[in-house]
């Protein structure tokens, strides 16, 4: 029985993937070995969320990466693709409060350690979800190596990091202005804030002088935190206001006195040109605050509710207060007027809350000396992004960066390793916990109740994840990684953090290149969310079409850096892909002997075919690799898709089909190992991209064979470098593609036979035609070719074809009973007049004009368009047989 007959007559994925990926997993294909004598190629995973499913943009992701760890897998390197998960502080607390809320209880009532319990077990119980969705998207991952952000040996360096900056100055615990968000209880960073344009307000209120002498108007959008103020400011230059500078002032509602202060920070010429000073609740006003010595008076409890310091005010949410506040100064006659305002406001990147800022007692992590030499590590090139434009706002954020608030108020996660004396308040910072204090040995102390933000011990995946901080061999052969793969959204969360920290505690960098893709949009063009239901499932998609064809999909036409929308006809296309590979392995193994002997394969037996796909496929294999080391993946791939459909599928198969047929022809077992060595290539060069079905398709090639993902990646081979007859195929197919062309024009079928005289004085071009006499018999149904050099016997009206240095005739009476094509011609103009007659009719109808969407009328006028042109080109046609039938 012949190997193909064992093939399934349609490539099925459903019933291929999990066995396939079973086997590679059993085998220990993906595991990452430091071995001396070949190189290291090493991607960590950014670790998705504990609390994530897979989604498009994990889907992108992880296919990317698993494309380079594959390909360099196969090139011979030691590849190791590191994965694990992050621990997610503020989303993994979210759902174990939201749980305790279904129990009617809260994390406050059952206590941190219980609560903590509660959190491993939903770990336990859920944080794997997404690392076995992964693996059904065919990741290559080392699993033996998975990692978790708070696991023994990541808490272990993130106590090393923590400790090591502590003692450097470079963390520290001070009161600054906190962006806060009242719905997940924390601090959170500036950069874990999305603003939105909002529509508000600005109140203008009066301020009465102390002396009883007038008003001073300021405008706010935030009338609710005039309780907290503890000043007016003014500019120093301003004309208005310099006389004023030092007088008192009563605040509205609050009626204590507050002074006009003079700073540079008011700008000229904005609003009424004073304004109020907030210390608690602004960042500016903060600023302003410590210049002046102002009181700094917070007015909000951390849900968001006005407290003690509010006065009637106290226990109601800040939203409730501000409309009291706004209807008490209207009745007071305070307030002047109300003017719509659109402006830009903070809102909580994880639940969408506003966010408040206010004064607030934090670890901060102090970022211009760590900044530096990671703005180095990149200007230098050291690090390349690809693509480069993205540096650009790598220098912006990190050129002007703040310091970094690492503390969070909640309990998952790695809890900060500060513990407070009782007796005399000195903090003392350790790896362990401290018997003491460090300054007067008293034995109370108190452990910090804060955990750090997540994003500090992510910061640490490159080398936490490779044993450090111990001197481990993983580290010194694996280490620095070669690629990041990741999004562009977060450069700033995570991107510039693993390289300050990387620069900071390895005095390295922590990878080569980092390569960004963009976003994967629906077919719209929209972000994909919640809110709008266009989120696709890729765990459906891989269902339906197969995880190869997903895998296609969000590759072809992907370029880094951009987004990409996701269509399902490509998806469909790949499948179809894949199908087409399969059908075309089938069908070469069912034209195969039982096991050829390709040790007898004589290469001067070679054909002109035989040369032009080996070296069009030795070409293939260059520039693929090359793309491959650009990251130009999109690229890769689409060169590899054309040139099996089209070259292989399409030309090369067509052309061997006779010698393949004819169990004598002389060289049928050098057309069996053309098929086969190219077929083989091909496939190594599309499994990075299609790992399953290429898998499945080398096993039927081979037998007993072990994983194409462990074979030799192709290389250019001088042997099989046929630059002359790739030009004189091209040549050839070109012609047969004319040829089909003017057939397909006249609708003459193919099993009708026609002469072909061929006319140069090129003696090169016409041995190639000559040469080619075969296939344009097989390929372009030509009777019999005639080479010559003029056109002597060839009539006018010959349908003809333009090559180099060439022109291809037919006569016309061989193709077509021009008689009958006069009926055909007379019938298609009828029905062209009636089409032009009925757009025209549409286009001169003022109504339809009137009413009609710009589109329907665009679409109308290109009909017109095309019509007129096939009406003109029938007609000429019609003259032409008619003046053949004089």
């Amino acid at each position: 029985m012949k190997k193909g007959e064992n093939m399934a007559k349609v490539y099925e994925p459903a019933g291929v993937e999990t066995r396939i990926y079973k086997n590679w997993e059993d085998k220990g294909y993906f595991k990452g070995v430091a071995d001396p004598s070949k190189k290291p190629f090493t991607i960590v995973i950014p670790p998705p969320n504990i609390t994530g499913q897979l989604h498009m943009g994990h889907a992108l992701d992880n296919t990317l990466q698993d494309i380079l760890i594959r390909f360099k897998r196969m090139q011979g390197y030691a590849a190791l693709w590191l994965p694990g998960t992050d621990h997610a502080s503020i989303a993994t607390e979210a759902k174990i409060v939201d749980a305790l809320a279904k129990e009617g209880l809260t994390k406050e009532e059952i206590g941190r350690e219980e609560f903590l319990k509660r959190a491993w077990a939903w770990k336990e119980q859920y944080g794997g979800r997404i690392v076995q969705q992964l693996r059904s998207l065919g990741a290559s991952c080392d699993w033996s190596r998975e990692r978790f952000t708070m696991d023994e040996g990541l808490s272990a360096a993130v106590l090393e990091v923590f400790t090591r900056l502590y003692k450097k100055g470079l963390i520290y615990k001070g009161e600054r202005i906190t962006n806060w968000c009242p719905h997940c209880n924390t601090s959170i960073s500036d950069i874990e804030i999305e603003y939105k344009e909002d529509d508000g307000f600005f109140w203008h209120i009066r301020y009465p002088y102390a002396d009883g002498s007038g008003y001073l108007t300021i405008a706010t959008t935030r009338p609710e935190t005039l309780l907290g103020d503890t000043a007016v400011a003014v500019n120093p230059e301003d004309e208005k206001y310099k006389d004023l500078i030092g007088k008192m002032l009563i605040l509205p509602l609050v009626n204590k006195e507050i002074p006009v202060i003079a700073d540079d920070y008011v700008e000229l010429g904005f609003g009424t040109g004073a304004v109020k000073i907030t210390p608690a609740h602004d960042p500016n006003d903060f600023e302003v605050g410590k210049r002046h010595n102002l009181p700094v008076i917070r007015i909000m409890d951390d849900r968001g509710f006005i407290n003690e310091n509010g006065g009637k005010y106290q226990g109601m949410d800040r939203y409730e207060a501000r409309k009291a506040i706004v209807k008490d100064l209207e009745e007071a006659g305070l307030l002047v007027k109300i003017e719509p305002y659109k402006h830009n406001v903070g809102h909580c990147q994880r639940c969408g809350t506003v966010v408040e800022p206010f004064v607030s007692n934090q670890w901060y992590v102090k970022m211009k000396p760590l900044a530096e030499p990671a703005i180095e590590a990149v200007r230098s090139g050291k690090i390349q992004f690809v693509p480069e434009r993205f540096s650009k706002t790598y220098y912006n954020w990190m050129e002007n960066i703040q310091d970094w608030c690492i503390s969070r108020q909640l309990w998952w996660g790695h809890r900060i390793p500060a513990y407070y004396c009782a007796e005399c308040g000195h903090i003392t910072v350790s790896k362990e916990t401290p018997d003491a204090c460090e300054k007067c040995g008293c034995q109370k102390l108190t452990q910090d109740p804060d955990t750090l933000d997540t994003w500090f011990s992510s910061a640490l995946w490159p080398f936490s994840t490779l044993g450090w901080p111990d001197k481990t061999e993983d580290l010194a052969y694996f280490y620095p990684t070669d690629v990041l793969v990741t999004g562009y959204d977060i450069i700033f969360f995570w991107v510039a953090r693993m390289i300050f920290s990387a620069c900071e505690q390895m005095g390295e960098i922590p990878f080569k290149y980092v390569l960004f893709h963009g976003l994967v949009r629906d077919s719209q063009g929209r972000k994909m969310s919640k809110s709008l239901g266009n989120g696709i499932d890729p765990l459906e998609v891989i269902s339906k079409y197969g995880t190869d064809a997903l895998r296609f999909s969000l590759t072809t036409g992907n370029s880094p850096g951009n987004d990409q929308r996701y269509l399902e006809e490509k998806v469909e296309a790949a499948r179809n892909f894949a199908n087409k590979i399969w059908n075309a392995t089938r069908f070469v193994l069912l034209n195969f002997d039982e096991e050829p002997d390709f040790s007898k394969v004589d290469p001067a037996k070679f054909t002109m075919a035989d040369k032009w796909i080996l070296s069009a496929c030795n070409n293939l294999v260059k520039e693929v690799t090359e793309n491959l080391e650009k990251f130009e993946l999109g690229v890769a791939l689409s060169k590899v898709y054309d040139f099996v459909w089209d070259n292989y599928c399409d030309w090369y198969i067509e052309i061997v089909k006779p010698r393949l047929f004819d169990a004598e022809n002389p060289t049928r077992l050098e057309a069996q190992f053309v098929l086969n060595e190219v077929l083989v290539k091909c496939m190594k060069l599309l499994h990075p991209f299609m790992p399953f079905v290429t898998e499945e398709i080398y096993q039927s090639l081979y037998k007993d064979a072990e994983s194409i993902m462990i074979s030799k990646w192709p290389e250019f081979e001088d042997k099989y470098v046929y630059t002359q007859d790739e030009t004189d195929m091209a040549y050839v197919i070109d012609a047969i593609r004319q040829i089909r062309n003017i057939r397909h024009e006249m609708n003459v079928p193919m099993s009708k036979k026609a002469q072909l005289i061929a006319v140069t004085t090129d003696a090169a071009k016409a041995s190639v035609l000559q040469a080619a006499e075969p296939l344009l018999k097989a390929l372009a149904a030509c009777s019999a070719l005639t080479v010559q050099g003029d056109k002597t016997g060839i009539s006018d009206d010959a349908a003809s074809v333009a090559l180099e240095n060439a022109q291809l005739y037919i006569p016309l009476e061989e193709l077509i009973d021009i008689q009958k094509e006069i009926e055909r011609l007379t019938k298609e103009k009828e029905n062209l007049e009636k089409e032009l007659k009925r757009v025209s009719g549409k286009l001169s109808n003022e109504g339809f004009m009137a009413k009609a969407p710009a589109n329907v009328i665009a679409e109308e006028r290109a009909k017109l368009d095309k019509y007129t042109s096939m009406y003109g080109s029938v007609e000429e046609r019609l003259r032409i047989m008619k003046e053949r039938c004089v």
